[in-house]
């Protein structure tokens, strides 16, 4: 796998819808080749990463260089990496203005005069600084974007209290779940020697084994349950993903305890049905979810 870093010029101002086409096309483009990256725009100017299989990288490149948008496209970096710097964007993108630029820490005075394709290839040092900083910025848009469900900022300062208290409460719930996981665990090991201590020992009967398996599955729901307590006070999780993923293992372990003999076929039908209907639930949320 490679990273290959390269900078070229336009042969024209792009306005801002043309610049929406091209990041639509090269993100859908990447996305079919597994190829990540970022792409950079600030006076004329384009800096881009491309991540990726490196036949797969170069081929996309080769194809860069003769598009005729551009011109003077300049191979400025190609390294062999083990880790993405941007694993999560088929293609990320920033339209900087040269002020903002010139913060960035440790890159000086270079924006000012030097934002070109040659002087991206003589200040090669200016690199790493500047994909920390990129990879930085749309880490922080994903945080700005991401779902929260008790907000400690608010207009109204009463709500604003409110949700700190809740907040708390939340925490208190954490830690008791997080005990009642520990004594689930005990229980499980408690089942397991009553099973194999009984005679004959080490031999367990089906029934045996599906009550084992009842213990371990709750103490999964339990940690699932843990998961969606700590949503409350955590903003990188939408909710809906693990609250749809803990009701189907709850029912999951509903269906493998069941005594056949002692259940009507319409109550088996029916958790069957909630079984199918919580499975494509979860696969349809998963799917969405993995699209942005």
């Amino acid at each position: 796998m490679i990273r290959l870093t390269y900078a070229s010029t336009t042969n024209q101002e792009w306005s801002p819808e043309e610049l929406l086409g091209l990041l639509k096309q090269s993100r859908t483009n990447n996305g079919a080749k597994n190829i990540t990256g970022i792409l950079l725009y600030s006076n004329g100017t384009f800096f881009q990463v491309l991540e990726g299989d490196e036949a797969t990288v170069e081929n996309l490149y080769k194809t860069i260089e003769k598009d005729p948008r551009h011109k003077n496209c300049t191979l400025i970096e190609k390294l062999n990496i083990t880790e993405r710097a941007f694993p999560y964007w088929s293609m990320g993108f920033e339209k900087i203005k040269p002020k903002e630029l010139r913060k960035m820490e440790g890159l000086n005075n270079f924006f000012e005069h030097d934002f070109t394709p040659a002087g991206f290839a003589s200040h090669k040092n200016i690199i790493g600084p500047l994909l920390t900083h990129l990879r930085s910025k749309l880490v922080k848009q994903v945080s700005i974007e991401s779902h929260e469900e008790l907000p400690t900022e608010h207009d109204d300062p009463f709500i604003k209290y409110l949700h700190r208290t809740i907040r708390i409460g939340v925490k208190f719930l954490s830690i008791l779940m997080v005990a009642v996981i520990l004594l689930s665990i005990v229980d499980v090991l408690y089942v397991i020697w009553v099973k194999v201590s009984n005679s004959p020992h080490f031999l367990m009967t089906t029934n045996d084994l599906l009550e084992t398996f009842g213990s371990f599955l709750a103490v999964l729901i339990a940690i699932e349950i843990f998961l969606n307590i700590t949503i409350y006070i955590r903003s990188d999780v939408i909710p809906v993903k693990l609250v749809v993923a803990t009701a189907l293992m709850a029912i999951s372990r509903k269906v493998i305890v069941f005594d056949y003999k002692h259940l009507a076929p319409e109550y088996v039908s029916a958790s069957a049905l909630v079984l199918v209907a919580l499975g494509i639930t979860y696969v349809l949320v998963k799917k969405r979810l993995a699209r942005y």
